[in-house]
């Protein structure tokens, strides 16, 4: 039996061999002449022939001969650990720090050729080269290289001061943006994505050398048996794991270079294909089968008594060249890196159109920003910086506004560092976007890292300062605008004529800026000077607070706004019949956000604001009408006693009002609770309870109008028969109204109902409001219908019975 089974597997191996030779010896199969053909040309990848890395036998045999292997530090693997865990957060980062290692090469090269005034031949780019085949990914530059003794000291061990200082640097929590940039771990992010890595490198005047390692305790060092191929730089070439062949795409590496790399100064160039179609000449096999077909489809023709015209036309087109369709793959060289850093350069040196460019380049925006600012700032930390206010908010802006922001990126050396900082800039301001670079941050260096550091607050500080300050430049140019509009004639207001941008940027932005004043108590008076507001003499358009307080006639104290749900709501309102009658101003907020940064600026530039909504309202009064009013409250104290007593808990108190014209009485509340909008508010959130806080309710206060002739006709009531009934309904239903026209919510709607029906019928000569009505014929009792059902179910049981006889059968 033994021996039957070695036999067996001998013939089965023969027979696989047998299958592979066929396989590889069997002539390909020509395509049809209608279908595409696909052929390679140009300059196409070369294939390895044994190894990734392009050795043949021969030179790993000579190579072997002149290797040295060395060990790595003992605790590189704690060191790879870490560089998987902890610094790097997405593993597509070692593409970034393949392409900043050939930039900083190519750097030292250019510096070394102007300090040696060497005119070089060889042009300083980098560029990239992926094998779907041998899954393998090179980058490649022209730098300045390296010796056997660089290659041994830069990628041999992590700096001079080993690995093990670094290891406990790291883990003992020190400042890691000194330690990343120091020890030089950028190399080393390659193994994230590879198993073997091998480098060759060319410095000027020695000789070329190979670097292997897998990531194991040990790495080679040999010269080039192929000699100087590289005639300067530096090629690395990986090995890529299985799940990491989507850097085999040439669609994912060009999206990647762009994203990290796109404005590094040297060009990157990736070799990548296209599809080209191309007619090329039959080959005479085809064509005489080509030939055969034709001769068989004219006799037929002839059988059918065709045209002989048709066959000449046809003699004469067999007499031109015979050619088909192929699809040809070509290879190219694609310029990836094209838009050009142009916050590097001075403002007076870039024109409007660049900056848009740049804006659209850089955010995919199809609309011009409607403001920049381009700066540079120096002191403990230096960087350059381009930001830009975009025209519209994004779709759904405020609905994700606790998300985190990427509208603002970061970048070391033209590098991207991320451009996902949540603290980079405060979360009002996260519809400003653009770009930060500093030469002063370490380039290897993780997004969780970088946000802890003290460098990263003094550059939200800065930036929090310029994105605020182009904002107050802004407004004050449309300012500016609008008092050289004063000056010109009307035509040439016409001619001229323009919406200010600042009104442009608040109608879509404004609610921002109320954020920033609830959330940022350190800039919140600087906010507060940028906020606009409708007015009762604005006509419409939006005012600052700073502009309200410089039309303030010199006795007014205050500021006066009134809050409620929309515009329609306020301007009407009985609170401010009085205030539009002396001719004071008063702010209109229909923001719900309104409500919230009251309760952060109570005032403004030393004036502060008063709602006209809750009680002791101060409005500046002559002696005379202070005593008028002092005498009316005195006359009409027992009226408000009564009334209040009539009322009971629905009311604190009774009180003559200061504040009303036309309206009979109003509903005030204290000053240290909600506003009748403030509760509206909290009755419309969605997880909210507002009877959760009982304290924070507004505690109603009646204001009446002693002039208002209901006012007068029932105090005269009151003091004839208190005790009426009709007396009490009116009392309620001037409550209900009072409770509307003040922004309450009724509290008995059908109460309020009744009493309205009530006036009404009186108003119509109705006796009774009661409706004479016909009794009702009761509902048959259904027991024909229980019967019914009561047969259904039996029957359906009787039915189930059957079926389960059948199933035990």
């Amino acid at each position: 039996r033994i021996v039957h089974i070695s036999a067996m597997r001998n013939w089965l191996r023969f027979l696989a061999l047998l299958a592979i030779f066929a396989c590889i010896c069997s002539p390909v199969v020509r395509a049809e002449d209608d279908a595409d053909v696909v052929v390679e040309s140009g300059d196409a990848p070369e294939k390895p022939e044994t190894t990734y890395d392009g050795f043949s036998d021969e030179e790993q045999k000579a190579m072997e001969g002149k290797t040295e292997t060395m060990e790595f530090q003992a605790e590189v693997s704690r060191l790879m650990d870490i560089i998987i865990n902890s610094l790097y957060s997405n593993r597509e980062i070692f593409i970034r720090e393949l392409i900043s290692n050939a930039s900083d090469a190519l750097d030292k090269i250019r510096f070394e050729l102007l300090k040696t005034k060497d005119t070089s031949d060889i042009p300083l780019e980098i560029r990239i080269k992926y094998d779907e085949d041998a899954k393998t990914l090179t980058i490649q530059d022209t730098g300045v290289g390296m010796s056997k003794a660089d290659l041994v000291k830069n990628l041999g061990t992590v700096a001079k001061s080993g690995t093990t200082d670094f290891v406990e640097k790291a883990a003992s929590g020190t400042d890691s943006l000194s330690l990343i940039g120091q020890f030089g771990v950028g190399f080393y992010s390659v193994y994230l994505v590879s198993d073997e890595v091998t480098v060759l490198s060319k410095k000027p005047e020695s000789e070329q050398h190979v670097w292997k390692s897998s990531a194991n305790q040990t790495f080679s060092v040999a010269p080039d048996p192929r000699g100087n191929t590289l005639k300067r730089g530096t090629s690395v070439t990986l090995k890529l794991k299985d799940d990491a062949e989507e850097f085999l795409n040439p669609e994912i590496l060009e999206k990647l270079i762009k994203k990290y790399s796109q404005f590094i100064q040297f060009p990157i160039y990736l070799h990548t294909h296209k599809m080209v179609s191309k007619e090329v000449p039959i080959e005479e096999e085809e064509a005489e089968d080509d030939d055969e077909e034709k001769a068989e489809e004219g006799e037929d023709k002839e059988e059918d008594d065709l045209e002989v015209s048709e066959d000449e036309e046809e003699d004469k087109e067999d007499k031109k060249p015979k050619t088909k369709t192929v699809r040809e793959k070509v290879w190219e060289w694609k310029h990836i890196n094209t838009n050009k850093p142009i916050w590097t350069r001075k403002p007076a040196d870039i024109e409007e159109k660049e900056y848009m460019d740049f804006y659209k380049a850089l955010t995919k925006d199809t609309d011009d920003p409607i403001e920049y600012s381009h700066f540079s700032a120096e002191g403990e930390i230096s960087f350059k910086s381009i930001l830009y206010v975009p025209k519209k908010a994004p779709h759904g802006y405020y609905d994700n506004y606790y998300k985190k922001s990427t509208a603002l990126k970061l970048y070391v050396r033209k590098v991207l560092i991320s451009e996902e900082f949540e603290d980079f800039m405060p979360r009002y301001l996260g519809f400003i976007k653009g770009v930060v670079d500093s030469e002063d941050l370490p380039l290897n260096v993780s997004r969780e890292t970088l946000q802890q550091s003290k460098v990263l607050r003094v550059m939200s500080k800065k930036l929090t300062r310029k994105a605020i300050a182009m904002l107050r430049k802004m407004a004050e140019d449309c300012e500016d605008d609008e008092d050289d509009e004063d000056d010109e004639s009307d035509e040439e207001k016409e001619d001229e004529e323009k919406e200010c941008k600042y009104d442009s940027f608040y109608a879509e932005f404004g609610k921002s800026l109320k954020l920033g004043i609830i959330e940022d108590s350190t800039n919140k008076k600087k906010l507060a000077k940028l906020v606009r507001y409708e007015t009762s003499k604005s006509e419409g358009k939006y005012i600052g607070l700073q502009e309200y307080v410089e039309n303030m006639p010199e006795s007014q104290e205050h500021i006066y706004y009134i809050t409620g749900e929309n515009k329609d709501a306020v301007k009407d309102s009985p609170f401010i019949e009085r205030l539009t009658r002396k001719g004071i101003e008063v702010v209109y907020m229909v923001d719900p956000l309104d409500e919230y940064v009251l309760n952060a600026i109570p005032e403004f530039d030393g004036v502060r604001l008063m709602s006209v909504t809750k009680e002791d309202i101060e409005i500046a009064e002559s002696e005379a009408a202070k005593e008028k009013a002092n005498a009316l409250k005195e006359e009409f104290k027992p009226f408000g006693e009564w009334l209040s007593g009539k009322l009971g808990k629905k009311v604190s108190k009774v009180e003559v009002s200061n504040r009303l014209a036309q309206s009979p009485c109003v509903l005030v509340t204290s000053k240290y609770g909600w506003s009748a909008n403030m509760e509206r508010i909290m009755k419309a959130q969605t997880l909210g309870n507002a009877e959760a806080q009982p304290w924070m309710k507004a505690q109603k206060i009646l204001e009446i109008n002693p002039l208002h002739p209901l006012i007068k006709e029932m105090k005269k009531l009151s003091e004839e028969s208190p005790d009426a009934d009709k007396l009490q309904s009116a009392v309620d239903l001037l409550f209900d109204t009072a409770m509307l026209t003040s922004g309450f919510s009724v509290v008995d709607p059908k109460e309020f109902a009744t009493n309205i029906h009530s006036v009404i019928g009186a108003t119509l000569g109705v006796d009774s409001l009661e409706v004479d009505l016909e009794p009702e014929e009761p509902l048959e009792s259904g027991d024909d219908d229980e019967e019914e059902e009561e047969e259904d179910d039996e029957e359906e049981e009787e039915e189930e019975e059957k079926s389960e006889g059948k199933d035990e059968l």
